[in-house]
């Protein structure tokens, strides 16, 4: 459940250069940006500096200086819901937006130019999942991970998994890992040796006032304290905590009900 290769910092962060096709960015729009900068930095303990004008307020999340993640303010005409969308890597963004549109995807904004900072699209897989589409320039995308309070890994959530893992696969060059039949409907993302997300057909499990969606994992070194933490702070636990191959596991939403997960990794034996 790594995501992306880099230079290990000396408390064993890891600085990134995305490969395209790899999650390299997660951005939420919310109606309350003051409260929802005050829930994550009291959640995740991430600071925030002014990013990008062009999608309206916009603020970047930082981490000991690292940036980490986006919050972005809901025009209040717009009815969308509220939601963690993950930005995949690309070197074209156009050439990927025409790519979306001819594999049965939509692209419902961009791509556009976000300041110097790089450029941009948002659109949805054919089962009307939603992600980004990010061309790095000044700003390259999230700039650590390995370490608590960054992205560690990206699942969508669908209907079934077969028809959306093809669309991936020619639009970003993600390549399929074989899975147990023991496994269910649950496909693994890879570029080359390296596994980046995960697609789980859920069939009629999946909420009905969401449809599909993808689900962005947070690493924390403490499940049950950061729970404790989120609830104090208004936010909502969503599943209970349980026990994975890749190490401890619960899903939550913040006080506007966006939903994410929290991964506390295996500790290694030494």
């Amino acid at each position: 459940m790594t995501e992306a290769r880099g230079s290990t910092g000396p408390n064993g962060e890891t600085h990134v250069r995305h490969e395209p096709g790899s999650p390299c960015w997660v951005s939420l729009m919310v109606h309350g940006m003051a409260a929802t900068q005050e829930f994550y930095g009291a959640l995740f303990g991430w600071e925030f500096a002014p990013g990008p004008r062009q999608l309206g307020p916009y603020v970047r999340a930082l981490l000991d200086g690292h940036e980490v993640a986006g919050i972005g303010q809901l025009p209040p005409d717009r009815h969308l819901p509220v939601a963690w969308t993950p930005y995949l890597a690309s070197d074209d963004v156009d050439l990927t937006a025409e790519t979306v549109r001819l594999c049965g995807g939509t692209v419902g904004v961009g791509p556009l130019d976000a300041d110097e900072a790089g450029r941009l699209m948002i659109g949805s897989d054919p089962s009307g999942a939603v992600f980004g589409v990010w061309q790095a320039a000044a700003h390259r995308g999230t700039a650590v991970f390995g370490v608590p309070g960054t992205p560690a890994w990206h699942e969508l959530l669908t209907y079934e998994s077969a028809n959306v893992a093809k669309f991936y696969e020619t639009v970003f060059g993600h390549e399929e890992e074989p899975t147990a039949p023991t496994d269910g409907d649950h496909v693994t993302l890879r570029l080359g040796d390296r596994a980046i997300a995960a697609i789980h057909g859920v069939g009629t499990a999946l909420p009905r006032d969401r449809g599909p969606h993808w689900v962005t994992y947070f690493q924390v070194s403490d499940t049950d304290e950061t729970l404790t933490r989120l609830t104090d702070l208004g936010g909502h636990v969503l599943a209970s905590p349980h026990d994975t191959p890749h190490g401890r596991v619960t899903t939550v939403a913040d006080p506007e009900g966006a939903r994410f997960s929290l991964l506390e990794p295996l500790r290694s034996a030494h």
